[in-house]
């Protein structure tokens, strides 16, 4: 857990991030991660640039790590989608994605350990998510090495 000095930290710098587009080759060295916004998962947050992303810089590791399961939570619940806009490919505007994260950690900041512990529980779901496509990949490549295996005993 947290101790009291760090949350006081927290909650008098809850809102010191910015949210700007990001190009693939620029470089922070503030701690930062990425954000969608283009097509139907926009909002989702990611450790590494794509295109079609905002950039999310934090003043410390550990607001930047707040920060992430935010718009983690968000896009999970399809949070963002109110906020689409465009009929071929939808996005969403900077502006709207802010305004979105700052609402809710709003929230945050008022029930900061119910917050924690749903992170701690959307970061084992998470775990077990990568385990069970692990153990999905695993299966296919057996049943494909089981179909080859037949066709070679008889040929």
């Amino acid at each position: 857990m947290r101790s009291e000095a760090s949350k006081i930290f927290i909650e008098e710098t809850m809102h010191t991030f910015t949210v700007k587009s990001s190009t693939v080759k620029e470089e922070s060295p503030k701690p930062h991660f990425f954000a969608l916004n283009k097509g139907l998962n926009s909002g989702k947050p990611l450790l590494q640039a794509c295109p079609n992303c905002f950039k999310i810089e934090a003043e410390n590791e550990e607001l930047k790590e707040t920060l992430y399961w935010v718009p983690f939570a968000l896009w999970k619940a399809k949070a963002f989608h109110p906020y689409l806009i465009g009929s071929v490919i939808p996005f969403i505007r900077i502006g709207d994605y802010k305004k979105a994260i700052n609402d809710k950690m709003e929230v945050v900041k008022v029930n900061q350990p119910e917050f924690i512990r749903a992170v701690e529980k959307l970061k084992f779901f998470d775990i077990k998510e990568k385990q069970m496509k692990e153990h999905l990949q695993l299966i296919q490549e057996l049943k494909r090495a089981y179909a080859l295996s037949c066709f070679n005993k008889h040929g």
